[in-house]
């Protein structure tokens, strides 16, 4: 759809979903200020939004190229540039926040007839000069396709708008989220969770996922599909499982447990924890910046769990369903996003609603919201 079709729809569409609009959707707002918290969040049709922490409003909004999904983001270290996957999960774009334009670009297909999918797969180097994506790609022919094997390439961020990867290795195949450690080492959420070194391509296990080892318990059930960028500097990964009385391996008797696997990325310590039993579902959680025992986990309800005493010590109602929780820096507030056009704030403390943010144009589906300091 060309952009002067997509500026004609967009005002009707606003209306559809309710939102009060003025002048145009997508202006171009100011630049961001030094020191002050944002939130980077996207949406269809193909939008990218910048969300003032400070005052909880809409910032400013930036069209994207090509088309929507999966919209997921990651924060550039100096809080200037969001990179994101898009297009069908087939490019990675880097946007400048400060005038919403386009400086990288990097197509996952690296060859004519190849598609390639980036499945959430992409994470920035800590000095925020590198770009790492695991593709899966798939050669077409005219009767037949042919899947190929799983590489990580390496992006230079500085490459412009043609950016070719500057090296690639084998990849363990089924990786999806991703995160760097403060040392350079590259975490990877697959069928374990992985510790790569990004220079050589050598792989070792981080935390063993589908191959733990933990007496009495079942293999875990994991959710890899929200890269968020942590306040704590936390990789956070959840799991649900069970845990046997003895080994007779009776499940009428078993404890169904819900926990995190996480690594560390200042020191590069992991951990595998239960945290509570399985009362419901949760698509993605977040550690408390402010204290480490707490967690929070978010999917029809908001819920805060104390990890030493392995309860639940808070929940809110939602409206709706939200995929993905942030936290700001001073772990006061709780961001969720997701689904539908609006960001829905919660008191990190009293889990009571503090309110909306509604976002011009549809539905943020499953894009990563990402809170950063500028």
């Amino acid at each position: 759809m060309n952009k002067k079709r997509l500026t004609s729809l967009m005002p009707a569409a606003a209306l559809v979903l309710g939102t009060a609009l003025s002048g145009s959707v997508l202006a171009k707002g100011p630049a961001l200020k030094e020191g002050h918290e944002y939130m980077v969040v996207a949406n269809y049709p193909n939008n990218m939004h910048v969300i003032d922490l400070q005052s909880d409003k809409l910032y400013k909004s930036c069209e994207l190229p090509d088309s929507f999904g999966p919209g997921v983001t990651q924060m550039a270290p100096d809080g200037k540039t969001a990179y994101i996957l898009n297009n069908h999960y087939e490019d990675i774009y880097g946007v400048n926040l400060d005038n919403c334009e386009v400086t990288f670009h990097a197509a996952m297909s690296q060859q004519q007839n190849e598609r390639t999918k980036s499945i959430f797969s992409f994470a920035i180097s800590g000095d925020g000069k590198e770009l790492y994506a695991v593709q899966n790609p798939t050669m077409l022919y005219r009767d037949h396709y042919r899947v190929q094997p799983s590489r990580l390439a390496v992006y230079d961020t500085s490459a412009g708008l043609n950016a070719k990867p500057v090296r690639t290795f084998p990849s363990p195949r089924q990786v999806t989220v991703m995160q760097t450690g403060a040392d350079g080492t590259l975490y990877m959420a697959g069928a374990d969770i992985y510790k790569v070194d990004v220079n050589t391509g050598d792989v070792d296990v981080a935390i063993p996922s589908r191959n733990w080892q933990r007496p009495l318990y079942a293999p875990p059930d994991v959710l890899n599909a929200w890269p968020i960028q942590s306040p704590s500097k936390d990789f956070t990964i959840l799991y649900t499982t069970a845990k046997f009385q003895d080994e007779s391996y009776n499940l009428d008797t078993a404890d169904w447990i819900y926990g995190f696997m996480n690594v560390n990325l200042e020191t590069g310590e992991t951990q595998t924890t239960d945290f509570g039993p399985i009362t419901e579902i949760y698509f993605t959680g977040i550690l408390s910046p402010k204290d480490p025992n707490i967690i929070y986990g978010v999917l029809n309800r908001l819920a805060k769990y104390d990890i030493e005493k392995k309860e639940l010590v808070g929940a809110a109602e939602l409206d709706h369903s939200y995929y993905c929780v942030a936290i700001n820096h001073a772990g006061s507030k709780i961001y969720l996003g997701g689904t539908f056009n609006d960001v829905a704030i919660y008191d990190a403390e009293s889990m009571e609603k503090l309110g909306n943010i509604q976002l011009p144009g549809g539905d943020m589906a499953i894009s990563t919201s990402q809170v950063f300091i500028r």
